[in-house]
């Protein structure tokens, strides 16, 4: 059950009027007290006082055993004092009595102030007399002759007249209480209005500021207390308002650099929903940039690789890398990058993806890649007849020592061409099936494909006297292409034989490791410098560009061995040293990921 909520100054003001009521009851109380206690001793005081009296008016009738002037002087006292006066004696039996026939009243040996009295002390009781039938105090003092008690002198007088002085001190206590409490109430509400007044200035300065109204301070008014604490208030809303101001100028800094931004940019909390995207990703996929925060990422964007690629990246800690392509009315090629996105604490509260388009780039690629097949394709025509040309002009005896010197030359040069051209249409039939989806790839025995390799270059083996050793195991299988990955051992293999002297042996090495195959083609020849490493497998680019035109090489080969690593979904390493030789290894994924459907 909730508790009905009171204002302060309703608290306050009756507590304070009850407190101020109860101080004057209990010192009402106290005072009624001490003012009883006060009069019963002065009436016990009086008491005994006409007990000694009567005492000294009575003195040596008591040891007489005639006792007839006894009761009239006894009466003739207790008229002229108002007081009643009883002779009791040693045992008990009342000798005497001012008011009442002593003959017909009770033993009085067991009264308290009588028992008291026998016992050498001045008796006093308070109670009701029945022989008179009201409230009496009464006061008995022992009589003693030659020191041996006789008896007791009693002396009583109502205490009705106590008590109606009493209640009307009483009354006149409860009308000053009264009005004091009346008086004392305008004081109650004032202070109990000081108290909280403050607390409710405090109260609506604390209300404006939580609605962002931080320009009017609060007022510094009240105790010591609560000033300190209107004073840390404002300072609060000072340093508040100068967050606020930074918070929305760094906000506005981040919503200029966001919109500035050419790559799209969403931040995706761990349930997929949006916490913000910039006006790019919005135009990339062609949504609002106003739209609701909190919605789902498959509402927002309709694209299930972006939406998979999100939840990949959400699966894991590390940042993520990927190119997808979007398809719509429209179709790109976006370069994607998931990267955790961390709060105050350490815990992750989503991914950021930046979008890069390469739609452009891959479309000029496209038409690079189609512009180079297609010149390759409509080079090969004149430089097969310029050849067939040649080769006839040489087998013809007539021809002169000098003809036929220049005859060599574009002979020579025919077959450079010829070479160019054909891997330039490799690499463009390479570039084409990865735009096409990816090869198909099928899950083969490797040792075949190496034995085919060491035949296509047996010839150069023979000329160059190169030594080719193979260490593959016999019944190792991968998911490859067997005609590309054979294509790119060829080009590793005639590299290494050309790049080594005579005698040299050429090892390819076949290994199985935790995640992928490794395939090692060494050689122990001359070596590449560290500087040309990185840039080795560009098209065209040659570490020894004089000893690669003698050897007849056309710059593509590696090029070739790069992108038929990339269809595989594997990579290629180099490394070497000038004099010692150089080590290719090809990665082979042990479960190759294909685009197309592959071949068990």
């Amino acid at each position: 059950m909730k508790l009905k909520q009171r204002r302060l100054v309703w608290q306050l003001y009756p507590s304070y009027l009850l407190l101020i009521i109860l101080v004057l009851l209990a010192v009402g109380l106290y005072v009624s007290g001490a003012m009883r206690n006060f009069h019963y001793r002065q009436t016990a005081d009086d008491l005994r006082a006409r007990a000694l009296l009567v005492e000294q008016q009575l003195q040596g009738r008591l040891n007489n055993s005639n006792h007839d002037g006894l009761l009239p002087l006894v009466k003739r006292l207790g008229e002229q004092s108002g007081t009643r006066i009883t002779i009791v004696l040693a045992d008990g039996k009342v000798l005497a009595d001012s008011h009442e026939n002593a003959l017909k009243m009770d033993n009085h040996g067991q009264r308290p102030e009588i028992l008291q009295a026998f016992a050498g002390q001045q008796g006093m009781s308070v109670r009701f007399s029945n022989t008179l039938g009201q409230s009496l105090m009464y006061v008995a003092i022992p009589v003693y002759n030659k020191g041996q008690l006789i008896g007791s002198i009693r002396t009583a007088l109502p205490v009705s007249n106590i008590d109606a002085t009493l209640k009307e001190i009483y009354w006149k206590l409860i009308i000053a209480g009264l009005v004091l409490s009346v008086l004392l109430a305008p004081i109650c509400w004032w202070l109990s209005r000081r108290l909280s007044r403050p607390l409710e200035l405090m109260t609506d300065g604390a209300q404006r500021f939580s609605q962002g109204n931080l320009d009017i301070p609060l007022e510094v008014t009240g105790s010591v207390e609560t000033r300190r604490l209107a004073a840390a208030m404002n300072q609060m809303a000072t340093n508040l308002e100068n967050r606020i101001s930074r918070e929305v100028e760094q906000r506005s800094e981040i919503e200029t650099v966001l919109g500035c931004m050419v790559e799209g940019i969403i931040a995706v909390d761990n349930d997929e929903r949006v916490i913000r995207l910039n006006p790019a990703a919005a135009e990339l996929f062609a949504v609002s940039p106003q739209l609701n925060p909190d919605r789902p990422i498959q509402e927002v964007i309709r694209q299930a690789e972006l939406q998979r690629f999100i939840r990949q990246a959400l699966n894991q800690q590390e940042p993520l890398e990927e190119e997808l392509v979007m398809h719509g009315s429209i179709k790109r090629h976006l370069h994607v990058q998931a990267t955790p996105l961390t709060g105050n604490g350490d815990g992750r509260i989503g991914v950021l993806i930046v979008l890069h388009d390469l739609t452009r780039l891959r479309q000029l690629e496209s038409v690079r890649r189609d512009f180079v097949g297609n010149v390759s394709h409509e080079l090969k025509t004149p430089i097969t007849a310029i050849r067939g040309a040649v080769e006839t002009l040489l087998d013809d005896e007539s021809t002169n020592v000098a003809s036929q010197r220049f005859l060599q030359i574009i002979f020579k040069q025919s077959e450079r061409l010829n070479a160019l051209v054909e891997d330039l249409l490799n690499l463009s039939r390479i570039e084409q099936g990865d735009e096409r989806g990816g090869w198909e790839l099928s899950r083969e025995l490797l040792s075949p494909i190496l034995e085919s390799a060491r035949i296509a270059c047996e010839s150069l083996l023979v000329q160059q006297q190169i030594n080719l050793q193979i260490d593959c195991p016999e019944q190792l299988k991968a998911r490859i292409n067997s005609s590309l990955l054979e294509q790119a051992i060829i080009n590793q293999l005639t590299n290494a034989i050309k790049y080594s002297e005579a005698g040299d042996q050429v090892e390819i090495k076949v290994a199985e490791l935790d995640k992928q195959i490794s395939i090692q083609v060494l050689d122990h020849g001359c070596g590449i410098d560290q500087k040309h490493l990185p840039r080795l497998f560009e098209r065209f680019y040659r570490a020894d560009l004089a000893r690669s035109r003698n050897l007849g090489g056309t710059g593509l080969g590696l090029a070739i061995v790069k992108h038929v690593a990339h269809a595989h979904r594997g990579e290629i390493l180099v490394t070497s040293q000038p004099g010692e030789g150089s080590c290719f290894t090809f990665l082979l994924p042990r479960i190759a990921t294909a685009k197309k459907s592959e071949h068990p």
